[in-house]
């Protein structure tokens, strides 16, 4: 990767860490859910409210972790929000395809800016804190009532 692009790139995760757009405790979620990585220290409630046509309306997170858990999740948001359950899920297992390499370019291109989480693959004691919140989506979205999960067996 070009070093212009790796500057894109950290501008990106730093811009979302700092200044997250959805950072923010939700009024009534719909759906509600602790995510926890025992190994770094990050948590984060991730909270979604979902239409009656299954379309995710809206989204916030809240909580503490590294730079990475928290522009992670806040581009998450930035993608699901206004796509179908399905959708969300198909966009969660393309970044985790991207996380393990294995994803083409017009996959890559689904996930904006997201893709700046691209080079974590390389650093495994970081690949935790940047599925966080994917992880904790597919655990609300899949309804399986748990109040948190944690990343420490992923």
């Amino acid at each position: 990767m070009a070093m212009e692009n790796r500057t894109f790139y950290n501008e990106v995760l730093t811009e979302h860490n700092i200044h997250p757009s959805h950072k923010v405790k939700l009024i009534k979620p719909a759906m509600e859910l602790r995510g926890v990585n025992p190994s770094c220290g990050d948590d984060i409630t991730l909270q979604i409210i979902v239409d009656e046509n299954g379309t995710i309306e809206d989204g916030g997170f809240t909580g503490d972790g590294c730079a990475i858990s928290q522009a992670s999740a806040d581009m998450m948001l930035d993608l699901i929000i206004g796509k179908s359950k399905e959708e969300a899920l198909a966009l969660k297992d393309t970044f985790l395809r991207m996380i393990k390499e294995k994803l083409t370019e017009e996959e890559l291109d689904t996930l904006e800016e997201a893709q700046a989480l691209r080079d974590i693959s390389h650093m495994p004691s970081r690949v935790k804190c940047a599925v966080l919140g994917w992880h904790t989506l597919e655990e609300i979205l899949s309804g399986n009532g748990k109040e948190s999960v944690s990343t420490e067996d992923q």
